[in-house]
């Protein structure tokens, strides 16, 4: 029922900044448990799955072992994430962590490398849909074309983060739900269309058992990259001491199950010749399984929406741990900008740095492009994860009860460490040139640092 009362003279106009909050809450919204789950598994299941049992092939069928050591390392990161929000429910995550166990240097480190993990991920995001958009519509016979289809995939998640949290928890939620019919379809029915003969070689490469092992497992990490994604939000989830640890270790388990029984049926369903050199091996895998090519069109259609659905999530993410180092000076100020709870200028920086990136793997002729981005991820993406676990052990074995359970205090060890090792593992697969490259990238924050540093003494001063 509408008032019938009229505003008198003596009635007064809220206040700009009033005004201002009340515009914020229409468009800021935490998110609860099933969103941040969603944002887990979102991130997780973006487009690493819809691509990389093709990357994976070259190796062998020796790279399904290598996924399931990959899902008990991922199992362990998510527990140890879990158990460091409940001790640090704010927004940063691997930064939060770091940053209180190690002092500003480490913790920029984390934020720095975490930040260059994203966007170098949504580039390679960008990449993967864009093979999965060609069944649709052909773009990559040519470059121009292809090069404006992965700009336009990496902006169109930027304008929803823009539009505020409750347009980028909507989005997830609804993203979600849409990719796990295909997934489903191919990851069950996939097994009563299984063909042992399509496996191909047990190992494929000229490598040793460790190495190929190692090395489709560097390649497979960045299909687990987001474990972290509702610790490093936490600031924008309700009640995150108790949700953002059930939606890391529900959102993980959720996407492992999916992952080993997908990737099985793909390379159960696909001549392994075939699937070494397909761009869209889930497409392959429902045409094979059904024949004609309606499935492949519909799990690139399912396919496109999972992917943009994580480069929605992986775009927020990209955002917050610069905006939680900017509100402690140790990134600029600037990135501590927040409109709509949306911090709009991490946002935006990070798809120009994307869309910069992919136009230069485009333009550069590299080949196997997807790869190469990958592996550099999985290079930086393991400095926060190293960082935080390595946290998590210091906060243990210093007995500062505040930040641990000592009634789980030999099982959270035993976790964290082999969280610790499972990550210096995966550097040692990321091979040699992505380890190079990570490391300049890494190494070019600590310009960053000295000059951000020399600024807060002198503000100090």
């Amino acid at each position: 029922m509408t008032s019938t009362i009229t505003p008198t003279a003596t009635t007064t106009a809220a206040p700009p900044a009033q005004d201002a909050a009340v515009e914020q809450n229409k468009h800021a919204r935490r998110f609860g448990l099933p969103v941040a789950t969603a944002l887990v598994m979102g991130n997780i299941i973006g487009g690493g799955i819809f691509l990389l049992p093709a990357s994976v092939a070259p190796f062998g069928t020796i790279s399904l072992v290598a996924f399931g050591v990959l899902t008990l390392g991922a199992i362990a990161l998510a527990l140890v994430f879990g158990r460091l929000a409940e001790k640090h429910p704010q927004t940063g995550g691997p930064y939060v962590y770091a940053r209180e166990a190690f002092g500003d240097f480490a913790g920029f480190l984390a934020a720095w490398s975490y930040w260059i993990t994203t966007w170098v991920s949504n580039a390679a995001l960008a990449v993967a849909a864009v093979g999965y958009l060609d069944v649709l519509i052909p773009v990559q016979g040519s470059v121009a074309a292809t090069i404006t289809a992965a700009l336009v995939l990496q902006w169109l998640p930027a304008l929803a983060n823009l539009a505020g949290t409750r347009y980028v928890g909507a989005v997830q939620l609804i993203a979600t739900v849409l990719k796990f019919a295909p997934l489903l379809l191919v990851a069950v029915g996939g097994l009563f269309f299984f063909d042992t003969a399509n496996l191909g070689p047990f190992q494929a490469s000229d490598s040793s058992p460790l190495g190929a092992i190692s090395a489709s497992a560097a390649i497979l990490l960045f299909s687990y990259l987001g474990v972290e994604s509702a610790a490093v939000s936490a600031g924008e989830v309700r009640d995150p001491r108790r949700n953002v640890g059930r939606a890391t270790i529900l959102g993980t388990l959720g996407a492992a199950l999916i992952y080993l029984l997908g990737t099985l049926s793909v390379f159960g369903t696909v001549a392994h010749d075939k699937l070494v050199g397909s761009t869209a091996p889930f497409s392959d895998a429902v045409n094979a399984m059904f024949g004609g090519s309606w499935g492949g069109t519909a799990v690139a259609c399912a396919a496109l929406v999972s992917m943009v659905g994580a480069l929605n999530g992986w775009t927020l993410l990209s955002a917050q741990t610069p905006y939680a180092a900017a509100k402690d000076g140790l990134f600029p100020a600037v990135f501590a900008t927040k409109r709509r709870g949306v911090p709009v200028v991490g946002v935006l920086v990070t798809v120009v740095l994307a869309s910069l990136l992919t136009v230069y793997n485009y333009t550069a002729g590299s080949e196997g492009v997807f790869e190469i981005l990958v592996l550099v991820t999985t290079f930086t993406a393991t400095v926060p994860y190293l960082l935080s676990t390595a946290a998590q052990i210091y906060f243990l074995a210093s007995g500062q009860s505040a930040r641990v359970n000592r009634r789980r205090l030999v099982r959270d060890g035993v976790l964290a460490v082999l969280a610790f090792g499972f990550s210096m593992w995966l550097v040692a697969g990321s091979g040699y040139a992505a380890v190079y490259q990570g490391v300049l990238f890494l190494f070019a924050g600590v310009l960053v640092y000295a000059w951000m540093s020399a600024r807060r003494v002198r503000v100090a001063a």
